[in-house]
């Protein structure tokens, strides 16, 4: 089978989990035999064409500037990349002329801000089998996240955010012929805004690639991680203003990520040396510190999909302390693999923290829940599910 996918960004291009994900499914398509090839966007303003573990890379140039490079820019800028992103004919030729030439059995399509909504034209006038994968809220948000210019939650659109997700709704309409989630909550979402109404919807969380062997605790130090963007809506200043209400030589909070909240959030720990940020960590250097943690604590103030975070703790026997919002519970099951909280609530949080400082005996029974949880996110689960999905595509289309 040839499948083409298409997605904003492609290691070692990342912004988020979404990329990484696209890139773990390419990866072990290829080691069984399919031809996989992907079309993403390039930060330099020459268009590349590379060959990543077997799979055929198209980076290219398509607007002002890249989409890594959005929060460093002025308004006027950014203002002028979203029309540009919105009606981007440069992004609807160039993917269409490279399908065209590839000529793929399906095109799994997974995020495309910095491409366009007219990728979703490119593949249906083509007549290609489509499979979109909402990894966030893009077809229903300018900012993909819900959350409004003050990062709280948006319940009411402006003016024109409402024009914005009006003429992308035209033009994405209903061409995909499945789309999946990694989590029910953004499925009802895009629901609820009567997208996608002839598309059949599936959820499939997203994969890990093994089960390592049951990671063994200490308890003389509780320690806890934060792993990811250092953004208002990921709430690190929630985390922090809980964990120094909560007093104790023995315990330890482990900061890895960068963004732009990184200087507010060490002027909120400092003084308190038992606070440590790592920088952005990766790899090995990540695991490690998954693997010697007590806890993660992820304090989301946004409807947060289907967070790796949660995934790579599990894998790593580490329970998860976690707002109760977005698709989130889907994943934490309360008093089994970790505990929930309402989300930006200092107080309950300082109260968790507090608790399992003080009787950590409580994180051995969290600690097999977890262990056990990630099993069932296999990636060999995930793609057999994916595999009968376009095998069912194709089929359809034959008829």
């Amino acid at each position: 089978m040839k499948i083409g996918f298409i997605s904003s960004l492609y290691p070692p291009q990342v912004m988020g989990g979404a990329e990484i994900v696209v890139k773990k499914i390419a990866d072990e398509l290829v080691r069984r035999g399919n031809e996989v090839f992907v079309i993403t966007t390039n930060n330099e303003k020459e268009p590349l064409k590379e060959t990543l573990n077997g799979v055929r890379v198209y980076r290219l140039p398509l607007n002002l500037y890249s989409i890594t490079k959005f929060h460093e820019q002025h308004n006027l800028k950014r203002i002028l990349w979203h029309l540009i992103e919105l009606i981007n004919i440069k992004a609807y030729m160039r993917v269409k002329e490279i399908l065209r030439k590839e000529e793929p059995d399906i095109v799994h399509l997974h995020n495309y801000k910095g491409l366009s909504p007219l990728v979703f034209r490119a593949v249906k006038d083509l007549e290609v089998p489509l499979i979109f994968t909402a990894h966030d809220y893009s077809p229903i948000c300018v900012r993909s996240s819900l959350l409004s210019g003050n990062g709280e939650i948006c319940y009411r659109r402006n003016p024109a955010c409402q024009f914005y997700n009006t003429i992308q709704s035209i033009i994405i309409g209903d061409e995909p012929d499945t789309v999946t989630a990694p989590s029910k909550f953004v499925v009802n979402k895009l629901e609820s805004d009567s997208l996608f109404r002839n598309s059949k919807k599936i959820v499939i969380p997203n994969p890990i690639e093994h089960t390592p062997k049951r990671c063994k605790k200490t308890y003389d130090t509780i320690d806890i991680l934060f792993a990811g963007s250092l953004s208002k809506h990921k709430g690190p200043d929630i985390l922090i203003k809980s964990f120094r209400k909560v007093e104790g030589d023995n315990l330890r909070l482990h900061i890895a990520g960068k963004g732009p909240m990184e200087g507010e959030l060490k002027e909120l720990a400092e003084g308190d040396n038992r606070i440590k940020f790592h920088g952005f960590l990766t790899g090995d250097e990540l695991q490690s510190l998954y693997r010697m943690v007590n806890a993660t604590v992820l304090p989301s103030i946004w409807y947060d999909n289907s967070p790796l975070v949660i995934y790579e703790s599990f894998m790593n026997s580490t329970p998860v302390i976690a707002s109760r919002i977005g698709g989130i519970p889907e994943l934490v099951t309360d008093g089994y693999n970790g505990v929930l909280f309402e989300a930006g609530n200092v107080s309950e949080l300082a109260s968790l923290i507090n608790k399992i400082a003080e009787n950590p005996s409580i994180l051995e029974g969290l600690e097999h829940g977890a262990y056990e949880s990630c099993k069932q996110y296999q990636i060999e689960v995930t793609l057999e599910r994916l595999i009968s999905i376009y095998k069912d595509l194709l089929q359809k289309d034959d008829f």
